[in-house]
Order: structure tokens, then sequence, then C-alpha cells
């Protein structure tokens, strides 16, 4: 194999650090001889200079130095802003994130074959720019197939009208595909951390791909993608996830074309809060089966973890209470039972889907969701940290300043012994022990899969201590760790992080706010220790300081003295405490702060912090830093301070909160109706003809009917118009219009401009949440009054078509028809000549998924510069009857201060009983359909960018009623979903008015 220049300096990089790659049996990579533990690398960044990216059976070593993927996925495109990528990276890096997980929606770039648009919010490339200045590594994911709950799984909606068979070795598909790897791995190329140009390390090929794991045209497929990318300069490790525990795709699998050691094993899991947390690793079943285990040459990798879970039109995933119960029942709790058994099962690539879900806007979304993909995560859909970031910020914490963690090995068994907590609380504990071979320090984590809180008894360095352990969560704690200059025993409190800062080193534990407990240091003679802030009992005996403390806000003890030369300041915080610590790297050494409710960015200039963050009440500050720092600037501004005992700088006043925002009422409606479509002398000449006989559908072509498929008319997204005019109605009876949609499509009817009705498809339940393509048959009867009259007559037919259908099976269901399928007639066969219409050509910036074939949307009453004087004003609520599509526009001005982010939604709510849905438009941006009788979702975030908080707003809204009962709006606000003081710098997206 030839190696590129950019390959063999990383490989040579490897070497001269020590480390010679070699192949395993199974193919796998791993570091030859001992790669010792030592200290994370620091944060990544686009530094221009070569790096080298390699792994063993423990961990991924990054320059040499192991380091645990602790990550996150965010997808740009489900958020329509640029400047607010900024914003969640900086809170996911604050909040102990060293990686994002990022799928590239091919659909989202590609509007027509060999067209790919990287620009504007579809800048992939500002995206990896923007999470190396964040200090992010990044793991791209672009497919070609993603899945995603995006439409057709991420496939553009041009390839469900090609031939040959997707997701194969079919040349047809490949030669689509190869055009697409072309142009996202000219962007990728750039920011690959091997040489400095971003943080990219790992890459993707393909997404939960397990079909056709044992044909050959699946490992050609699969063989042929690695070449390409390997072709294109992507030199960091591959890897595929495998969508069960069942070892497809390991290492040695398929044809890597004889290179070994950069290719890895990678599964996903989405195991049920009812379940007990999986053992995927070291305490599992082994081989193939068992996760991790089915690739024992490389590091565990869970390239998906459940952070929630997407919710069904209708709700019935969650019981109609939308993503509010995805995250309370993937609390908190959850995450620690849940993400520290990974770790204790040597996950030590861990990327948490979703943490940052965001909105499927536009035609964005899969049949199997509706416009919110809050996900129940962790940062929820209006980009507000919710309290499941607080694990994630203590674990992610722990994991960059304890590189013992990145290299264990199953210990003994630990002794563990029901405690208290009523009769059987022992039998739901779970112990995992976990020693590092280097520094032989210990890792416990105890897990409680019961209901009822209890207490351990377990045995720490020697002792039984007893551990409190609440029902159904989980902790992990440390024997024998380094704390810099002084030795932990054992706490049973969790550690979370450790730093030196000045002349003196800083500890921090935690746990559950009102729990006690007890942290032992090894000391050889008596220390000083002062209790700073708090409460704590303190003695020592027999060479060992033991500190006795219950966790309430933050108690501060200082230990001096006792065989060491630096002080320790031991900080022991519940959960709130804790999540208003944060550390940032800098080239002078940590910084620790203490108050806002964020920092986003921390440097020094000279002998002055300056800081970055946000407050949402009033908060103190207080920093620790490198020695010598006398000044902080907090968001520009001076903050004046004081030395404190605790060795940092302590603001003399608090930090302001957030003012309040001030949101205006919506009204001065305008209205109009439309669907000019279903009248008879409505001029169609410039529509296409639907005449085609051949389909690549895999929906067969009804014998006797021409294809009616809008996707073969280059219709791809939206809603789309039939008309077919027919010349006598004598004898006919009835009309039937089969149809194929997405998860809640309907289709409406009119003869001679007359309404025949509406259908619908049916509410999703439980056995059907998983299915993405409808299909029925709407059978109407044909008025007398038509029957007699005389021709021509003319079929007009709007259908909503929904979205396509994802192709996780590698069946071609992407390609299922949307649209008509087949029209017959009762009592007579009329011949019919159809023509049909559909979306205009694509918006250049708001790119092809943002609009449909409404005529409202092909004239421009969605964009802020139509104009609608000519309107009837209204007011809401309304009840107007009818079946077909009317509009409703309005603007209002918003006066945000420029210093405060604040998140806004727009709430619809109505009777739900009334039967119509409604696309929102803001500034001509489609963010989302709401449909009043299925819900859930009732309110839509409006991206800062998208909206103007400092200016002028248009909003519009195309309402669909099937006439069968009074359709609204009926009342329709602003939300104010959050607020900070701080934030980052919004620019607005480029909305033409036209």
């Amino acid at each position: 194999m030839v190696l590129s220049r950019r390959t063999f300096s990383a490989l040579a990089g490897t070497a001269a650090l020590g480390l010679t790659l070699g192949g395993s049996a199974d193919g796998g990579a791993f570091a030859v001889g001992t790669v010792p533990t030592g200290p994370a690398p620091g944060p990544p960044g686009a530094d221009g200079r070569r790096h080298t990216i390699g792994f063993d059976s423990y961990s991924m070593l990054i320059d040499g130095r192991r380091v645990v993927l602790w990550s996150g996925e965010v997808h740009p495109f489900r958020l329509p802003s640029p400047s607010l990528w900024r914003d969640v990276l900086q809170k996911l890096r604050a909040h102990g994130y060293n990686t994002i997980s990022v799928y590239v929606s091919w659909n989202y770039h590609s509007p027509a074959p060999g067209h790919h648009d990287f620009t504007g919010v579809r800048d992939l490339g500002l995206f990896l720019r923007t999470a190396a200045e964040t200090g992010l590594y990044v793991i791209l994911r672009p497919g070609p197939y993603i899945n995603a709950e995006v439409d057709a799984g991420g496939f553009p909606g041009w390839l469900t009208v090609t031939p040959g068979t997707a997701r194969t070795s079919d040349p047809t598909y490949l030669s689509h595909v190869d055009a697409w790897l072309t142009a996202v791995n000219r962007v990728a190329a750039r920011h690959l951390y091997t040489d400095g140009g971003g943080t990219i390390v790992l890459y993707q090929l393909e997404n939960e791909y397990a079909n056709n794991v044992t044909s050959p045209r699946g490992r050609d497929y699969m063989a042929h993608l690695y070449a390409k990318v390997r072709a294109d300069g992507i030199d960091v490790p591959l890897f595929h996830n495998d969508k069960g525990r069942n070892g497809h795709w390991a290492p040695g699998t398929f044809d890597t074309h004889g290179e070994k050691g950069r290719y890895l094993y990678g599964f996903d899991g989405y195991p049920s809060p009812a379940e007990q947390p999986p053992d995927w690793g070291y305490y599992g079943v082994g081989g193939a089966k068992g996760g991790s285990t089915a690739s024992p040459g490389t590091p565990g990798f869970l390239a998906e973890f459940g952070g929630g879970w997407f919710d069904p039109w209708g709700g019935a995933e969650f019981d109609g209470k939308g993503y509010a119960e995805s995250a309370r029942t993937r609390d908190a709790a959850y995450e620690r039972r849940f993400y520290l058994t990974n770790l204790a099962n040597g996950i030590k690539v861990h990327n948490v889907y979703m943490t940052f879900g965001g909105t499927s806007w536009g035609w964005l979304p899969a049949p199997v969701v509706y416009t919110s993909y809050d996900y129940g995560a962790a940062l929820d859909e209006a980009r507000r940290p919710t309290p499941k970031l607080v694990p994630m910020h203590q674990i992610g914490q722990l994991l960059h300043s304890v590189p013992d963690l990145a290299k264990l090995d199953r210990a003994p068994e630990a002794a563990v012994r029901e405690g208290s907590g009523g009769p059987g609380a022992g039998a739901a504990i779970k112990a995992y022990h976990l020693v590092n071979p280097d520094t032989r320090a210990h890792f416990h984590v105890l897990r409680n899969d019961g209901p009822a809180e209890t207490v351990a008894a377990v045995t720490l360095a020697g002792e039984s201590v007893r551990v409190p352990l609440p029902g159904l969560d989980a902790r992990l704690l440390a024997t024998g760790l380094s704390l810099g200059r002084r030795t932990l025993r054992y706490s049973t409190a969790q550690p979370m992080l450790r730093l030196a800062a000045g002349r003196r080193d800083i500890a921090v534990f935690t746990g559950r706010t009102g729990e006690s407990t007890r942290t032992v240091l090894e000391c050889a003679s008596a220390p000083k220790v002062t209790v700073l802030e708090g409460r704590a009992h303190h003695e020592h005996a027999h060479g060992l300081l033991r500190i006795d403390a219950e966790l309430k806000g933050l108690t501060r003890v200082l230990v001096e003295g006792g065989g060491s030369t630096a002080p320790l300041l031991l900080l022991l915080a519940d959960d709130g405490a804790s999540a208003r610590l944060w550390r940032h790297d800098t080239p002078s050494g940590p910084v620790l702060v203490r108050g806002p409710a964020l920092v986003r960015t921390a440097g020094l200039r000279g002998t002055t912090v300056r800081l970055t963050g946000d407050t949402v009440a009033a908060a103190g500050l207080e920093v620790w830093g490198p020695r010598g720092i006398d000044g902080v600037l907090w968001n520009g501004g001076a903050v004046r301070t004081r030395a404190t005992a605790s060795g940092s700088l302590l603001a003399e006043r608090r930090l302001p909160g957030v003012p309040a925002v001030a949101l205006p009422e919506l009204d001065k409606w305008r209205h109009h109706a439309e669907n000019p479509e279903s009248a008879a002398r409505f001029d169609d000449s410039s529509w296409r003809a639907a005449d085609r006989r051949s389909s690549h559908s895999v929906t067969p072509v009804p014998a006797g009917q021409p294809v009616l498929f809008a996707d073969d008319y280059g219709f791809h997204y939206g809603d789309v118009w039939y008309r077919g005019r027919f010349a006598d109605a004598a004898g006919v009876e009835s009309v039937s219009l089969s149809y194929v949609t997405g998860t809640q499509g309907l289709l409406m009817a009119w003869l001679d401009g007359k309404p025949l009705g509406t259908h619908r498809m049916p509410v999703p339940d439980r056995k059907t949440v998983r299915q993405g393509t409808w299909a029925a048959t709407a059978a109407f009867p044909v008025p007398s009054e038509v029957r007699s009259a005389k021709g021509p007559h003319v079929l007009s037919v709007l259908v909503r078509r929904m979205q396509h259908d994802q192709d996780g099976a590698a069946r071609d269901t992407h390609k299922a028809a949307r649209g008509l399928t087949a029209v017959t007639f009762g009592g007579a066969a009329p011949a019919l000549a159809w023509r049909i219409r559909g979306a205009a050509a694509p918006d250049p910036v708001r790119g092809p998924l943002n609009h449909g074939g409404l005529h409202g949307e092909r004239q421009g009453w969605h964009l802020p510069g139509f104009k609608d004087g000519g309107w009837q004003a209204v007011e809401f609520p309304r009840a107007r009857r009818g079946q077909g599509v009317c509009w409703y526009r309005t603007g209002f001005r918003l006066a945000v201060h420029p210093g405060v982010d604040a998140s806004i939604g727009l709430t619809l709510t109505d009777d739900p009983s009334r039967a119509y849905r409604v696309q929102i438009f803001l500034n001509g941006w489609n963010l989302g359909q709401y449909i009043n009788d299925v819900g859930p979702q009732h309110t839509f975030v409006l991206p800062n960018g998208v909206l103007n908080t400092r200016g002028a707003n248009t909003l519009a809204l195309a309402v669909l009623a099937d006439g069968t009962t009074p359709a609204g709006p009926g009342t329709v606000r602003l939300t104010l979903m959050g607020s900070a003081a701080g934030g980052v710098p919004v620019t607005p997206v480029h909305s033409p008015g036209r």
C-alpha cells in the first residue's frame, strides 16, 4: 500500500513517541509496548501542527497520550443559525465534553445530482472551525446514509428516482455516493487533527449497516467506502457503528485493502430506563455478542448511547407528554447508572445521542418524528442547560483531570454487603471494581438497581465503609488516587476534578444534597486543618486524616502540612454547587471558576483572568488560577476582587442576573384564502404532464395507470397538487383515490371546484410508531349534479405527502411512492389526463427542504418582502369552516437587550377537537408543522439569527383544514423559553424577501 505524505508523517510521529503500530489477529491496532498513564492531552485546536492519532485495547492515543473521548451528538443542520453553533459547543465544552459527534446529512447539502452546497447554514467548514476554536475533538459521520430521523435517512430526494439498489455495491448508486463523498471529504480533509487543520479524530463509514453484513454486495460496498475515504485523504482512524451488539463490521470482517491498524469497531445502544444497565464490555457475556469484546484489540466504543429517545406524531412513545417525559425517564440518575456502568465496562469512546437535539425544521424530519427533535437531551431544543448536564459535567471533568481512568483493568470483586434500606435492598446493588495497572489507583462503581434508597457496606482500601445509594442511582468511588501532592485513601463522595492552582492543589468531590460523606487522606503527621466554609469534622490518627461532612452547597476544607509541601483545598460539593464549578485550561495553567450559570471561555493576559459566560440570577464570582493573577474581567468588564484564604480572587459584588425580556402580543393579522388549483377554470397548462409509465420506486405502478408518484416528476418535498381532466362523467358514481404518504399524510379532493372531502392517515399507536410509509384509498361519492353536467370535468387533488421513509434495512424503502398512486371510478371508467405541480425551485439560502408546493409558497406568501396590504384584516381566535388552505400573516418587533440571550418560541393552542394543521414560517423559514388535533407539540423554537431579536419579523401561517370542524388558529403567542445575560454574538441569517 502506498502511504500518503500525511499518513506517513502520522505513523512516523507515532514511532517517534516510542509507539509501533502493529496488527492484531482481529485486524485492530494496538501499541506494542506499554503506553503509561499520564496527563491527558490539552484542549485540541486547529494549530497547524502534526498530531498522531492511534489506539490500543484501552483507549484512544492522541500524540501518544491516553484520552477518553467523552462525546455528545450535535447536528448543525438542526440549528439553522451558524452563530448559535458556537453557543451550543461552548456549553458542551464547559460542561465537561471533550468531543462532539456530527452527522452530515446528504439531502441537506444536495438539491440535485452533482450539486453540493456547503455555504450559509450548510457551511460544514464553519461548524468544524467553530468546534476547533472551542477545543473539541470531532467524530465525523457523513453517511452516505445516516438514519438520524431525517427524511430518507439523509438520502437526497432525487436519489429516490435513480436506478439500482442503495446501500449496496450497485454501480449507479456508488457513482452518486462517490460524488457526495468527494464533496464532503474535500471539506473534512481540511479539518483533520493529523495535520492540525482542525480537530477531526474519527470518521464513520456508513451507519448501522446490519442487514447486508454477510452478503458479497454488502462487503464490497463497505470496502468501496473504505477505499474511497482513504483515497480522499482522510487518514484518521475509521469505524462503523454496529446497530446492535453483534460484532458486525469488526476489524478484519471486510476488505480494507491491506491496511491494518486504523479501523475500530463501534456499536450503538439505547437501553430502556426500565432495564438494568447492560454490561457491554469487561463484565459482559464476551465475544461477538458482548459489545466491545467483539474487538478486543480496540478500545470500547459506544458510537451512540441513549441520551433520550425520539417521539412520534401523537406522542404515543411518552403518553402524549412529549420530550419532557423523555427527559424525566432518562434523567440525571439514569445517566449515572448507565454511563458509569459503561465506563466500568471499559467504554473509552462514549458518545451520547443526543446531547443537543435541536429542531427538524422544514421538511427535514423523517416520518417517525414531528418537528421538535429535543430528544429529552441534556441541552434542550431552546439551548437551555437541563439538570441532565450535571452528571455529564461531573464525569467529563473527572475524566479530564484523572487520567488513571483511561487505562483500567478488572480487579478482584470487592466485598459489598447489604447495609440498610429495607429487606432485599442489598440484592439490588451491583458493584464493579477496576484498577489502573500503572498507578494502582482503584475505582469502584456502585449501582442501586432497586427503587429504594439503601446504604451499601463496601470494602475500600481494606476498610469496610458505608456508602449511601439512592434508589435507581449510582456513584463512582476512588481509592489510592493522587490528588497532586497528596494521596486519597478513599472517599464516599465521587471525585470530580483535581488541579494545581498557584501554590496549592485543589480537589473536588460530589454527591447528592444531604448525603453524609467521609474523605480520608494519607498524612504522615497531623496536618493543620481549617474549615473555611460549611461544616465538617476531622481527626488524624495512624497516618490518616478523616474528614466527615454533610453535602450541602459547598464545603471547603484547607489541609496544610502533615508531610506535604503544598496545601490541599478540598471542595465537597452537592450537585447544585458542582454545576457552578468551571474548569478551563490555559497555556499558563488551569483556571477554576465558581459561581456563574456558565463560564464559556477563560484566558490570561498578563496577570488578568479574562472570562466570558452567562448569568441567569445574580451570582457570585470566584477564581482560582496560576500564581500571580491579580485581576478579573467578566464579559469584558473589570470586576473588583479580594484575595481569600482559599487562594482565590472573590468578586466584591455579585454579578447581575438577566434583565426582564418583554415580548409583544401577536395581533394585526391579515388573511387570504388559497388553493385556486381546486377551481375548475384554473389554468394548469404550465404544469408537468403526469404520463410516465415506469418508475424506479419500490411501489408498483398499478396496472393501467400512469405514474403519479410525486418524486418521479421532481417534486421531493412538501405538498403536491394533481389535476386530472376527463370528458364525460355520465354513469360515474364514485371516485377512489389511492395514495401513499409518510406518517400523518392527508389528501383533499375537489371535483369541478366542489369539495369531495378529505382523507388522512391514522395517528400512530405504540405498534405503528416505527411505520414510515402509509398507504390508503379514499373513496368519495360523485354528486349527481356533476354526473349530469357537461364536460370536460376536472378532478383536483392536494396531497400532503409528508416525508420519505428511512432505509434502515437497506431495502430501498426511501423509494416508496409519495402522492397519488391510482385513481379509479365507480359506475364508469372515464379516461384521465393528469398534470402535477409541487414545490418551486429550491430557495438558494434556505435550501430544498424549506418549502413545498402550496400556491402561497410558490407565490412567496411566506417571505418577509411579500406585500400583503390587500389581504383581509382578522383577529384570533378563528373559527373558519371549509376544506382547503388559507394563510395568515403578521409582523412584530423585538427589542431584546444586546447583552441578553433570549430563547423565544411560538406557542399555538386551541380546542383539541378542531382538525387542522399549520405550517409556521418565520421570516421565510419553515420552522415546523403543528397538527392541532394530534400533537403533542405546541411550542416551536424560533432560533436567534432567523429570529431578529432587535428589529422586525414576519410571521406567516399556512393552515390546512379538512372541513369537518371549525379551523383555527386559536391562540398564537410568543413564549420566552429561557434567557441569560451573556450569550454569543448572533449574526442574522441572510433572508431575502423573494
